[in-house]
């Protein structure tokens, strides 16, 4: 995912989770799974919601076995949570740090709590890039 990657709505971002977190899936099971996250969307909408997905690139489908025999699309991340997050981050540090990604991190970290074990990671994190450089 590169530069001038379309936006993904909150309603798009709900279907991916329901994908992220499940797997791949028909309409019908993400329509479902969607009801268990207390979106209760008519399964013309999810249909909706995932075919923009598909023609943004986010998501990808194929035709699997349906439910009474006949043929049902099942739809499947094309990104993960991390890309999409990494190119999210990446897109506010460009428009809003002019690049500079440092402000951005500082602004995310301030006045928040973390675990022993989530600071080791970013530490960990850190000196693996001082060691890069």
């Amino acid at each position: 995912m590169g530069a001038n990657v379309p936006s993904v709505s909150d309603a798009e971002l709900d279907v991916l989770k329901a994908l992220w977190d499940r797997g791949p899936g028909t309409v019908r099971e993400v329509e479902s799974r969607l009801r268990r996250r207390r979106r209760k969307w008519a399964y013309t909408t999810v249909l909706t919601l995932l075919s923009r997905l598909r023609d943004k690139g986010y998501v990808t489908s194929d035709k699997g076995a349906g439910d009474k025999g006949g043929a049902a699309h099942v739809f499947e991340a094309a990104v993960s949570r991390d890309q999409l997050l990494r190119n999210g981050l990446t897109e506010l540090a460009d428009r809003m740090c002019d690049g500079v990604a440092s402000p951005l991190v500082h602004a995310l970290v301030q006045g928040r709590r973390f675990s022993a074990d989530e600071i080791a990671g970013l530490r960990k994190l850190l000196d693996e890039m001082d060691a890069r450089e």
